[in-house]
């Protein structure tokens, strides 16, 4: 388990990369920040959302924070910001280890 953790996110074909930086709040609750974006829709979610807590991580998409803060902000369906929010959020409260993920266009299917 980390009390730090920061995560750069490429989304893609709106070249609008950030960074996001989450620290231990408490035993079961992280605060974070999404620094480095020039995504209107990613700073009104910043703005709207700033810390998480355990069971948060477990509620389904439809009533999660995270996700329902995104829909308020406007983000793209395929946004990867909010699902990296969850992954950055997992590894400071210890549920996961800081491993990359990533989807890749291949050339040939």
């Amino acid at each position: 388990m980390t009390d730090k953790v920061c995560l750069s996110v490429d989304p893609g074909v709106c070249g609008f990369s950030c960074k996001i930086k989450a620290w231990k709040k408490e035993k079961r609750v992280a605060g974070f920040e999404i620094v480095e974006s020039r995504c209107e829709m990613i700073k009104k979610l910043s703005a709207d959302l700033n810390e998480m807590n355990m069971n948060d991580l477990f509620i389904p998409v439809t009533g999660n924070p995270i996700f329902i803060s995104a829909q308020r902000a406007g983000c793209h369906l395929a946004c990867p910001v909010p699902t990296a929010i969850v992954k950055t959020v997992e590894v400071t409260l210890g549920l996961a280890v800081p491993k990359d993920v990533g989807f890749n266009f291949e050339q040939k299917c």
